[in-house]
């Protein structure tokens, strides 16, 4: 054990202990230093093998990256030479909107205004693309494709100062054929043409608030001016943000220059598109509704919904949608609403569809059909359009000259008033007014013979019913009335009026052979003052200056020259309380001439008086053929904003200027935009050209309430006149320059209405000034009304 031990423990070995034990533990020292070495190279191993599956992982990782989302990986393109450049999986590297536009200079392009996709302006744009276009004047730039760019996520461009963004995807764009605006003018009597010039499209516009689908809608526009009107054209376009594409989804023309607009048409809780395709008095409007397709690219449609026959399969439906294809849009909705009231209250989808879409139809007619008309023919045609047989027949028996004028209405129709005549008649063959006006037509159109034919194969109509509509007919033969109408041109006049209690034989000019000035039961004498009349030739205005009648035979002078001879009657328009119009006609039995002043004198039925009510227009004298009003369809502010957002913001600022300069607004700085947008946004404008030069200029006509809601009162506002508070008007050029305003020092100035003159290329302005009315038409010369 003692042995044993020693040799465990060598320290207690004797000194002179032989050297076999020395070498020993000398041979034990190598054996340790080999086991450290094995430990390193292990490590080293282990490293060289953990690096290498880091690496392999790591290339393993780029390659699915590089295979799968290229643009994941283009930070590597800083650290490798120009020749291993990883190609970028869209195709191109992203470019700074700045690089965009340089690009696109470079190809003598024009780089529009962006338009946001989403809330989040600099995640995502649709950039309009423009080109010049040659031996051009107005509207030169002409768009040419659409671009929708997408900001670049990737950390090499994400850290960058400036927003890079790719090109997501980009749409060519080419406006639609000539022929498709000429085709849409056409009657259906008319041949199609066939122009393959393209039409140029020189706004794009995003439709705002609520519209249907996940994607944003955009209309592109252009325009063309015909006459006096402006014609409207283009495309409406979808972005599909799930298929990254855009496409174009309807052509559509509007040739009374409305743009297409989503409202609530029918009750499914999803607006339609309406194109407002509507001309003169004929309504249009073209409905459309957002509908799926099965199409991996294209995954919604605008499909129209027509009145053609319907899968609902009842007769009295199928009836009321065949008078309604006719144009008559009261009777047939009044008709469905019936069918509807029988079902309960429950229709089918489409055959629902189909009724809103009438009945928006008979909201058009029926204001149309409410409103007074200053000629007697378009009185008739707003009442047969919307079915008014017999107030259409009382307009037409009123007098001589209204039933020539209504026979040439008659005679120049496109079957509008015929195939609704005739679609009346189908339904009740013995209606006497309807068998009176399609007696009428036909006379006028085919000729007596046709229409004694006619007559004669209705079995059912009665002694009574011929012998009237004989009297209607005779209106139309009547030599008399035919031989002095041709005798010299229709009385066109406009002036002022008032009632007069006494009249002085020797002070008026009769024609001859002269007679006493004598009234009749219930008439009352007026006298018109004389602001504006056409002497056959031309428009004079007053003062009536250098007007020299010839000393003999005055009075026949002046009969031919105010058109009298022709048309002695004038219509007396008196406006009541309530703000409705009241008509009296009345006749001219004698004119005066003294100084610069042209008067008449007329003999009527007593009007309302309102001579001391300030807060009404004056009485206003006018005969039949004098004016034809017009009257544009308004928008508000915030819907032309849409339009033309620049414009209206330099419109509002001009606007904001003016109010105060008159004194309604204090004087100061102007509201921010926002401001100024948040008080006028619902104020109602027109859009119209007055000043013949292609462009539109914008009229405002603000209340007095909308005055008081920009400011309080003060003390100054507050003490005006009761004369001031009437509605006042304010017209910007297409500059944004104030051409016309009602507010200025003489607060009874007041635009009454706009109106277009026989002969006359200009609009004219009908102007109440402190005792009279003004026709003002544009200088070119001087720059204003005048």
């Amino acid at each position: 054990m003692a042995n044993r031990s020693r040799k465990l423990t060598p320290k207690a070995s004797k000194p002179n202990q032989p050297r076999a034990g020395a070498m020993k533990r000398v041979a034990k020292k190598p054996q340790k230093k080999l086991k450290r070495g094995s430990w390193l190279s292990s490590i080293l191993a282990i490293a060289i093998l953990l690096s290498s599956a880091s690496l392999f992982m790591a290339f393993a990782w780029i390659s699915v990256l590089f295979i799968f989302n290229p643009d994941e990986v283009s930070w590597l393109n800083k650290i490798l030479p120009a020749w291993a450049q990883i190609p970028l999986g869209k195709h191109e590297r992203p470019q700074t909107l700045k690089q965009i536009q340089l690009d696109l200079s470079k190809k003598s392009q024009i780089f529009g205004e962006t338009l946001p996709l989403y809330q989040d302006v600099k995640s995502s744009f649709l950039l309009p693309v423009f080109q010049q276009r040659a031996n051009c004047q107005f509207d030169c730039e002409e768009l040419v494709e659409l671009r929708v760019y997408e900001r670049s996520v990737e950390l090499e461009f994400k850290s960058q100062s400036e927003n890079y963004y790719y090109l997501a995807t980009q749409l060519p764009v080419t406006g639609p054929d000539e022929s498709f605006l000429i085709s849409s003018l056409l009657d259906e009597t008319s041949e199609p043409q066939d122009i393959s010039i393209p039409l140029p499209l020189t706004e794009v516009q995003r439709f705002e608030g609520k519209t249907p689908s996940s994607g944003v809608w955009f209309d592109l526009r252009g325009k063309r001016q015909q006459g006096t009107g402006t014609i409207r054209y283009g495309y409406v376009v979808y972005y599909n943000p799930e298929r990254t594409n855009l496409l174009q989804m309807l052509s559509w023309i509007s040739p009374n220059g409305q743009l297409p607009k989503w409202q609530q048409v029918t009750g499914d809780g999803t607006k339609e598109l309406v194109v407002d395709q509507t001309v003169g008095l004929e309504p249009h409007l073209q409905v459309y509704q957002v509908k799926p397709l099965k199409l991996f690219l294209k995954p919604i449609q605008l499909e129209a919904i027509t009145l053609k026959s319907s899968t609902f399969k009842d007769s009295g439906y199928q009836n009321a949608l065949s008078i309604a294809r006719s144009g008559l849009w009261t009777p047939a909705f009044e008709w469905l609403k019936f069918i509807k009231k029988q079902r309960k209250g429950v229709l089918p989808e489409a055959a629902q569809a189909q009724m809103d879409v009438i009945r928006l139809h008979s909201q058009l007619t029926k204001t149309q059909a409410q409103k007074i008309w200053a000629s007697p023919s378009q009185e008739v045609l707003a009442d047969l359009i919307d079915g008014h047989w017999e107030k259409a027949l009382q307009v037409f028996e009123a007098s001589p000259h209204n039933a020539q004028e209504i026979a040439t209405l008659l005679k120049a129709d496109k079957k509008r008033l015929w195939n609704r005549t005739a679609a009346a008649l189908q339904l009740n063959p013995n209606r006497r007014e309807v068998q009176a006006w399609f007696a009428l037509i036909l006379a006028v159109q085919r000729g007596e013979r046709h229409t004694n034919s006619w007559l004669k194969a209705q079995p059912k109509i009665t002694k009574e019913n011929l012998a009237y509509i004989q009297g209607l007919l005779a209106r139309l033969n009547g030599e008399g009335t035919k031989s002095q109408i041709s005798s010299t041109h229709p009385s066109q006049i406009v002036g002022t009026v008032q009632p007069i209690t006494q009249v002085t034989n020797t002070e008026w000019l009769q024609p001859n052979p002269p007679a006493d000035l004598k009234l009749t039961d219930n008439q009352v004498w007026y006298q018109v003052e004389v602001s504006a009349f056409n002497d056959g030739k031309r428009w004079l205005n007053f003062p009536f200056e250098n007007f020299n009648p010839p000393k003999t035979d005055a009075a026949k002078f002046f009969w031919k020259t105010l058109g009298i001879t022709s048309d002695p009657e004038i219509q007396i328009v008196v406006w009541l309380p309530n703000g409705e119009q009241k008509i009296n006609i009345a006749a001219i039995k004698a004119v005066q001439l003294q100084g610069k002043v042209l008067r008449l004198l007329a003999a009527g039925p007593k009007i309302p008086d309102n001579q001391n009510d300030v807060l009404q227009p004056k009485p206003l004298a006018l005969t039949n053929a004098a004016l034809e009003w017009v009257q544009p369809s308004p928008i508000t502010l915030r819907e032309l904003h849409q339009q033309n957002p620049q414009g209206v913001k330099v419109m509002l600022s001009s606007l904001w200027q003016s109010l105060q300069k008159s004194g309604e607004v204090p004087s100061g700085a102007i509201p921010s935009f926002e401001q100024m947008q948040e008080k006028l946004g619902d104020w109602p404008v027109q859009v119209i050209d007055l000043t013949n030069n292609a462009q539109s200029e914008i009229i405002l006509t603000i209340s007095p309430e909308a005055i008081a809601s920009l400011n309080q009162p003060t003390p100054e506002i507050q003490g005006e006149k009761s004369e001031q508070r009437r509605d006042r008007t304010i017209i910007l050029s297409d500059v944004n320059k104030v051409i016309y305003t009602d507010f200025t020092g003489n607060y009874l100035q007041r635009l009454s209405a706009i109106a277009k003159l026989s002969g006359v290329q200009s609009l004219a302005l009908l102007v109440e000034n402190a005792h009279n009315y003004s026709l003002r038409r544009w200088s070119e010369k001087n720059q204003r009304f005048e």
